[in-house]
């Protein structure tokens, strides 16, 4: 960082390479002079003039991924994500024209996702609002009234609205890097029942059975209460009016456990199993939803150092391991 950099303001880096050249040569050349005390001098230019040509003719192609990489990024910078230069040197602009264009490709994925995070989005708070709105205009214009079904139906949208709130929060958390656990010990048993409780009672026609054995688990009893719920709203969405739903859980290993969730549906395409639980990515069913779910739900399964994955017949499958200590 010390050592000086005499080129500097120059502007381009063929003039640099040429200036190098003919820098090193002259000092060659002196050198000669000194240590024979003769140097025919046209000689001498015309060779440092050859070298610097060479230098240009050769300093083209390796200066112009520079100016390949410059001219996108100006494009980039207008919101064009789609550039690439040409990346076939093995050298370290080939290396930077590489990166160059890993970069491109992730700020365009990152784009992409971003706009399809803002169509999600608010496809999803439209459908809740435009309900709660209209039963909250009935209401008021005396064309209904404010009975308790009235209300449970503006109560279930609130209610889905919040559930969007708190999966944009938990992908703020996830950027943000702010994903602490608080694990404990406690069984697991009960914790499913309570969420089967909860779906029982969330306005969707499924019917649930439990296949749990009882034992205990080391978790974060909040994030695997959202995990599990995930999974059971993603099955009701995805799977058939009244179909059912089935709940299993294994002990396994030293302390470890394996719980699945399976439903009815037309299942997940072997191509879309991993790119399900990328964020917004909805796959092939149908059923709607903003693609947070599955994602996040990986999140915390990541977090436990456990695996989560796709099983057939329409399935999800979490292991989680047993105490680290």
């Amino acid at each position: 960082m010390s050592l000086p950099r005499p080129l500097d303001p120059i502007r381009s880096i063929k003039m640099k390479i040429g200036l190098l050249v003919a820098g090193a040569g002259a000092a060659a050349l002196a050198y000669f002079r000194i240590r024979l005390g003769w140097l025919p001098t046209q000689t001498s230019l015309i060779a440092i003039g050859v070298g610097i040509v060479t230098s240009q003719i050769l300093a083209h192609g390796m200066t112009r991924p520079l100016r390949q990489m410059t001219a996108a990024a100006r494009v980039m910078a207008r919101g064009d994500y789609s550039q690439r230069v040409r990346a076939t040197s093995r050298d370290e602009v080939g290396e930077l024209a590489q990166a160059f264009n890993t970069m491109a490709a992730d700020l365009e994925a990152a784009d992409q996702q971003r706009r399809e995070l803002i169509a999600n989005v608010s496809h999803e708070l439209r459908t809740p609002i435009s309900a709660l709105r209209a039963v909250l205009e009935n209401v008021v214009d005396g064309v209904a009234e404010p009975d308790p079904a009235t209300m449970r139906t503006a109560l279930s949208q609130t209610e889905r609205l919040g559930r969007l709130v708190s999966e944009l929060l938990d992908l703020s958390r996830v950027d943000a890097g702010v994903t602490p656990l608080h694990r404990e010990y406690f069984e697991l048993s009960p914790m499913l029942d309570e969420v089967v409780a909860e779906a029982e009672v969330s306005g969707r026609d499924a019917r649930f059975v439990l296949d749990v054995r009882p034992g205990k688990v080391f978790a974060d009893r909040a994030r695997l209460h959202q995990v599990i719920w995930n999974l059971l709203d993603n099955a009701m969405r995805h799977g058939p009016q009244g179909g059912e739903i089935v709940i299993v859980s294994r002990p396994v290993g030293d302390g470890g456990v394996v719980i699945e969730v399976r439903d009815q549906g037309p299942g997940i395409a072997p191509a879309d199993r991993e790119r399900v639980f990328e964020r917004f990515t909805r796959g092939e069913r149908a059923g709607g939803g903003t693609g947070l779910g599955l994602a996040i739900a990986r999140w915390v399964i990541d977090l436990h150092g456990g695996e989560i994955s796709v099983v057939d017949p329409a399935g999800i499958r979490l292991v989680l391991p047993g105490s680290p200590g």
